[in-house]
């Protein structure tokens, strides 16, 4: 089982940059594929992009592919994600989740949750 606490969303303006982190608890968190979902109000949550377990795959979101980098340190329990130019339709609650060893693509694939870091972008 691991446990997932997000940091580091707020506010910022249109075209800043900005890092999320997710800590993780847990001995085996090398073990788990981890993704970032977001999800803005009225809408559902969406995916954002993910990593697996050794980090060598990343997948993203066309809407952020480009702008945003998922990482892991699984030294530190750790993943991030980094955001460049961000743009006011980012603005969101951002998910860290994670799920044993496959990535997964969608939010009923990931079985552990945190519980969400908001991120707002002022144009």
């Amino acid at each position: 089982q691991v446990q997932l606490v997000e940091s580091g969303g707020r506010l910022v303006q249109a075209g800043d940059s900005l890092t999320l982190s997710c800590a993780a608890s847990g001995r085996t968190f090398r073990n788990y594929a981890l993704g970032w979902f977001r999800q803005a109000p009225g809408k559902e949550r969406e995916l954002v992009a993910v990593i697996s377990w050794s980090g060598g795959n990343t997948y993203y979101a066309d809407s952020v592919k480009g702008r945003f980098t998922i990482s892991r340190d699984n030294a530190k329990n750790t993943v991030y994600l980094q955001m460049n130019s961000l743009k006011p339709e980012d603005t969101a609650v951002y998910y860290c989740a994670a799920r044993l060893y496959a990535l997964g693509y969608i939010p009923t694939d990931y079985n552990y949750w945190g519980q969400g870091t908001q991120v707002t972008v002022s144009s």
